[in-house]
């Protein structure tokens, strides 16, 4: 069974739903292996000093930023700790916008949020209101040690969450050289236009993903399990799975949180260390709730 990335909350305004992050995608990559031709026995790379030849131990390593050629910075640890960010559960929705609004360009990698047991109808909730509004949310998120920017979308029964790019990720077209002006500019007449237009037309379909397929990927393969069958057998070791952790959730009354969180969305909105300080609240109480619930049921069960 596929392991969650981290399990958390997906906090709008004042709702939060248990949901575990689960990779949206399966990595075909062929990997390989280097091998010392004489023996065909492994290559170990080592953590060896560029100037000595010596080998590093992991102890005497440091992580430093090269701020110009040849010139570094060491970077301690509670440098990255004090740079990182405080939430590292929550996928925070800041903003719901038209679904058509993020340039393509922004999206990155997907990811599936999977509801915690009892969680079903807040994330339910979320998936027909985004469904019904064309919206999408957009939220941070902390994966590791990293923030990132998101995008929180319905798709069939799911919602998903795709990273973003940051917008100084990309480069912009405009800082190549393209060409610019009309088509008559480019001695493109009408005629070849309409002939355009109708060989596209002709060669139009319907988006269907399965009809594509990695044929350089599936040759190699092939090429691969023939040197298996001439070489001999080989043998396969199956990693132990881990049982997936249980979210523990609470009974919550969805209808007074958005009665709440609409009425604060139409006062004037508070200063953002106001409104962090107004979340935090907002979980510690859902936290203590949990721990009163997780109390009652042990003193049940005794």
């Amino acid at each position: 069974m596929a392991r969650p990335i981290w399990t958390g909350t997906l906090s709008f305004g004042l709702l939060n739903v248990p949901v575990s992050l689960m990779s949206g995608e399966r990595k075909v990559d062929l990997h390989f292996r280097m091998l010392d031709s004489r023996d065909r026995k492994p290559i170990r790379f080592e953590r060896v000093n560029a100037e000595t030849g010596e080998e590093v131990p992991w102890k005497d390593i440091v992580k430093a930023y090269e701020y110009d050629k040849g010139n570094y910075v060491v970077v301690e640890e509670e440098d990255i700790r004090a740079a990182a960010p405080e939430s590292h559960e929550t996928v925070e929705v800041e903003a719901f916008i038209e679904r058509e609004a993020i340039d393509p360009r922004y999206f990155e990698k997907p990811y599936v949020l999977v509801p915690g047991k009892k969680a079903e109808k807040g994330y339910v909730l979320l998936r027909r209101t985004l469904e019904s509004t064309g919206r999408i949310g957009v939220a941070r998120v902390v994966i590791r040690t990293r923030e990132y920017l998101s995008a929180v979308m319905p798709l069939g029964d799911a919602l998903v969450l795709i990273l973003l790019r940051y917008p100084q990720e990309l480069v912009e077209p405009d800082e190549y050289k393209l060409p610019t002006g009309s088509a008559a500019s480019y001695r493109i007449s009408g005629k070849e236009e309409e002939m355009a237009a109708q060989l596209v037309e002709s060669m139009s379909g319907t988006w269907s993903p399965e009809n594509y397929h990695d044929e350089f990927r599936a040759r190699l393969q092939a090429i691969i399990r023939k040197r298996i069958k001439s070489k001999g057998a080989t043998a396969r070791v199956e990693e132990p799975g881990r049982e997936e952790e249980e979210a523990a959730t609470n009974v919550v009354d969805f209808m007074a949180l958005l009665q709440k969180s609409l009425a604060d969305k139409k006062r004037t909105p508070a200063k953002k260390s106001a409104a962090k300080k107004t979340r935090k609240t907002a979980r510690k109480a859902t936290k203590a709730t949990g721990k009163r619930t997780t109390k009652k049921t042990a003193a049940r069960k005794r």
